[in-house]
């Protein structure tokens, strides 16, 4: 039952999201030697080492979303869309090059919120596995299956952590239906696509800002009673 609640990347980003959510203070960011320590560890293979900076970058993705799109009502939505864009940027980044993680992250993690905006123009019908998302400096294209199929080490790694488990187990234990139901409609534990929280509220018939009260509450519920 456990695993058919946990949805590869939705779950991975789930997890990264207990760390900013109802929370005022972040990892503080690796200095260039400890960067470059863990970039070198997470290469020979290590996924503690990967785990790390990804942690150590989140405090990047809420500058990016306060300093530059502040205005917008979906912040927790393009919170969790940066997330994805570091969690990309971290497993293709290049250490060996002259460039600090934060510099390449930074624009991986705008690239993705900028494709969240323009994917807003589209509807869910309308999106393929086929489409491309972006091309890179040789004109290959990315698409959506190329980012699914990337993602399935994301969740065999938290599987494997029993801190996730117990999440996972908490959510498909919780009293309030509905308050459940959100959780899993925003981050798609069900095999389905994430929705933003105002598709939740459509489909459900609240308001958008009741679906955000619940989604914080049960964060920090989960986040004191599991993590």
């Amino acid at each position: 039952m456990l695993t058919a609640i946990i949805s590869m990347l939705s779950a991975n980003i789930l997890y990264f999201i207990l760390h900013i959510q109802n929370s005022s203070s972040f990892p503080k960011p690796l200095s260039a030697k400890e960067e470059r320590k863990y970039l070198e560890e997470m290469a020979n293979g290590s996924k503690n080492a990967r785990g790390i900076l990804i942690e150590h970058n989140l405090r990047l993705v809420s500058h990016i979303v306060k300093k530059y799109y502040s205005k917008t009502n979906d912040t927790d939505d393009l919170i969790s869309i940066g997330t994805i864009g570091l969690i990309k940027a971290i497993d293709s980044f290049d250490y060996t090059k002259n460039v600090r993680l934060a510099t390449y992250a930074s624009r991986c993690i705008e690239n993705e919120v900028l494709m969240y905006f323009r994917s807003q123009k589209k509807s869910g019908n309308d999106l393929h596995l086929s489409d491309a998302i972006e091309t890179d400096k040789d004109g290959n294209p990315l698409t959506i299956e190329d980012t699914l199929a990337s993602s399935v080490d994301m969740a065999e790694e938290l599987e494997k952590k029993t801190r996730w488990q117990a999440v996972a187990k908490y959510i498909e234990n919780m009293d309030d239906e509905r308050e459940r139901e959100i959780i899993i409609l925003r981050y798609g534990l069900r095999n389905t696509r994430p929705l933003a929280q105002r598709e939740v509220a459509e489909r459900l018939n609240i308001s958008r800002s009741y679906v955000s009260r619940i989604e914080k509450k049960v964060l920090k519920d989960i986040k004191d009673s599991v993590l």
